[in-house]
């Protein structure tokens, strides 16, 4: 027997999902913020005794370990990175500050620019310049550089960025400065603008460039102490990462710039969502997903969720690599409760794991809307918690919103209720902004719900919002987790190529692409992958003169990186066909008569793996099942005799009407007035509003 293990921290827990053959074993354990490796092994530990193996057995029968970290974001939200230097050309000091005029809240006057990550007394200048068509116009002063490092020795700066001007164009003059870098200050990190990320504007490149280096040296000690954990316990293979693109790769690939996998947790979600939601005959998708510390929402249109490579903010700071588009909400199950200046407020601050909400029991004093599902009666003391880890405790739980009731002029149980109804507000209306923005109706789609408080919330989302059909996958509370075994080994990567459409140079192209393809085929090849095996898309980036914003579009599609023969005189009118197409479908219009302009080449791959099943279907015969019990509970409508039902217990065509509390393995899935839920052929839930 083989196995594949996915493997996603969060904030509360770290899931996993094992694919044994064609079964899928979930586990959750408590995450362990001081070492999150510690959870990691604790977890593969759990999961080796299940199958009756000792971990080292275990692991040397484990054909892929995929591995998808919040440490990245982390970095960024506690801002606890790196002491980090820039190094830029002269004149370009306060790129980081000037951040092309954007400000998120343009008519909010009090609102401050971001902390930065660099202050300007670790932003450094060299003499040197480098033009727009990759030629010197200054040399560059290799003593100022000197000079610049003996500064940031004296500050203690531990990583470095290094973004000149145009060195997309020309990265000679980068590459000479980190190794002035690397003979003045050995050991210190340094991170290549026109490596991390190859194309302008200067901004974007920048602001990447010092993002990476900010995280690089906490994301690599994380992934190096657990590849070491790892090899010590028996594993052989190389550890594969989640990337923000939706794919994933190894572990060497990351280091060389770990900006990838920074909000790839969530990504993994929405390939998941993807592969389940085409298996159900559902390509339009709205998913959300609940954990113990944020809510992430995103869409699937057409089947497909594309890695967007442009302006994407995180964390207030821009990040230019190719990103799944993830919306992300200070809600989550730890998040904590309590009254500011006579206002009920529910997060963004969590309790996270350590101490965790007050009914953990691990020395939380602040209530949680995990707490307020316990008041609420839709989580229970009576029955084990995550997979029967331990147990809830209502200590304390009626105390604390007894306090925040006192503020409100109300009881225990109100205040519990207001929580739980301004956090499913503050995501429904969060829901709302994203899909407004994106010129979307989510009545028009299908909810799949995922986490381990996303089915506790889903149904009333969805009445809300006018969606009338939810999916709840049997796998959702570790959903994230099996999206990285759902996940492709993949590389996405870009070349800046300025140049009318109407006048290509067809060996520069072939000449980039193919760098693009040497360097793709070198990392799977290092992984153990066959070249023939590679499959890729070859995409351009095209925009009209004096737009900000370049479209991607898709030329041509292989078995292979080595045929570049799509590279021919017909490629500028294909190209103009397609830019047109895309310019349409995302603007509304062209420009007749004006030719659009290539600002650069792109190269996705990657290679197929196996992936867990999914299916769909309602072909076995509709059961009423008896509830296994009864509990007080509010679902919304005042407290009531709840009907319970036991998940594991519930088979295909099981048919259960609210108001009713579902309680799985590591999740519990409210089915509220005005809904009912039916079972599947593969198990999975099919929540549906009745008329």
């Amino acid at each position: 027997m083989t196995y594949r293990i996915g493997i996603d921290i969060g904030g509360t827990f770290t899931d996993f999902a094992l694919l044994k053959g064609g079964e899928v074993i979930l586990h959750k354990n408590l995450s362990t913020p001081h070492d999150r490796s510690e959870g990691v092994m604790g977890g593969l530990a759990t999961l080796a005794a299940g199958q009756g193996l000792s971990l080292g057995d275990f692991l040397a029968q484990c054909n892929a370990i995929v591995h998808g970290t919040t440490v990245a974001d982390n970095t960024l939200i506690e801002m606890n990175g790196a002491v980090t230097g820039l190094l830029t050309t002269d004149g370009f000091r306060d790129e980081m500050e000037y951040r092309r005029g954007f400000k998120e809240s343009i008519w909010d006057v009090r609102l401050e620019p971001p902390q930065p990550i660099v202050p300007r007394r670790r932003r450094l200048t060299v003499p040197e310049r480098i033009l727009a068509d990759g030629s010197i116009h200054r040399e560059l002063d290799e003593q100022a550089v000197r000079d610049a490092c003996d500064k940031f020795r004296k500050q203690g700066v531990e990583s470095i960025a290094i973004g000149l001007i145009f060195a997309h164009a020309n990265g000679d003059h980068e590459r000479r400065v980190a190794q002035i870098v690397a003979e003045e200050m050995p050991g210190v990190p340094v991170s290549l603008g026109h490596r991390i990320l190859s194309r302008a504007p200067e901004y974007d490149r920048i602001s990447t460039t010092v993002v990476n280096a900010y995280v690089a040296p906490r994301v690599n000690a994380y992934l190096e102490r657990l590849v070491e954990r790892l090899a010590q316990s028996g594993y052989p293979r190389q550890l594969m990462v989640m990337q923000a693109s939706g794919g994933v790769m190894t572990r060497d690939y990351i280091a060389a710039a770990p900006i990838r996998v920074l909000a790839s947790g969530p990504a993994g979600g929405v390939m998941a969502s993807a592969h389940v939601g085409a298996a159900k005959g559902h390509s339009n998708l709205l998913c959300v997903d609940m954990g113990g510390t944020s809510y992430d929402m995103s869409v699937v249109i057409d089947g497909a969720a594309p890695a967007q490579a442009g302006w994407n903010m995180h964390h207030r700071y821009l990040v230019g690599v190719p990103m799944v588009q993830v919306e992300t909400l200070g809600a989550g199950g730890g998040s904590i409760c309590h009254v500011d200046k006579g206002e009920l407020k529910v997060g963004p601050a969590s309790a996270g794991s350590v101490p965790g909400p007050i009914c953990y029991g691990g020395g939380g004093l602040q209530p949680t809307i995990t707490d307020a599902l316990l008041m609420l009666g839709i989580l229970s003391t009576g029955e084990g918690f995550a997979g029967g880890s331990f147990r809830l405790r209502d200590e304390g739980v009626s105390e604390a919103f007894a306090a925040i009731g006192a503020q409100m002029g109300y009881g225990a149980e109100q205040a519990a209720f207001d929580c739980w109804r301004l956090v499913n507000a503050n995501m429904t209306q969060a829901v709302r902004r994203t899909t407004a923005a994106k010129g979307i109706d989510p009545a028009d789609m299908v909810m799949l719900a995922y986490g381990g408080n996303g089915p506790a919330f889903a149904a009333i989302q969805a009445q809300d919002l006018s969606i009338a059909h939810v999916l709840v996958p049997k796998a959702s509370p570790t959903f994230s987790a099996l999206g990285t075994l759902v996940a492709h080994p993949s590389i996405d990567e870009e070349r800046s190529c300025t140049a009318p459409v109407d006048a290509l140079d067809l060996d520069r192209l072939r000449l980039l692409w193919g760098e693009l393809a040497d360097n793709a085929k070198a990392h799977f090849t290092g992984a153990g992958f066959d070249a023939a095996a590679i499959q890729a898309t070859w995409r351009l980036n095209m925009r009209y003169g004096g737009q900000n914003w370049a479209l991607t579009f898709d030329m041509h599609e292989s078995c292979g990186l080595d045929d570049l023969s799509f590279v021919d005189e017909d490629i500028s009118a294909r190209a103009i066909t397609a830019f047109n197409a895309r310019h349409m479908a995302e603007y509304g219009h062209i420009r007749d008569g004006e030719l659009p302009e290539i600002t650069g080449v792109r190269l996705a791959a990657h290679v197929a793996t196996p992936m867990p099943p999914a299916s769909g279907g309602f072909s076995a015969p509709m059961i009423e099942p008896a509830p296994a019990g009864h509990r007080r509970a509010n679902l919304g409508t005042g407290f009531a005799d709840v009907a319970i039902f036991k998940g594991p217990s519930l088979v295909p065509g099981a048919r259960v009407a609210g108001p009713a509390i579902i309680e799985e393995i590591f999740t519990t899935i409210v089915v509220y007035p005005g809904w009912q839920a039916q079972v599947d052929d593969a198990g999975d839930y099919a929540l549906v509003r009745l008329p």
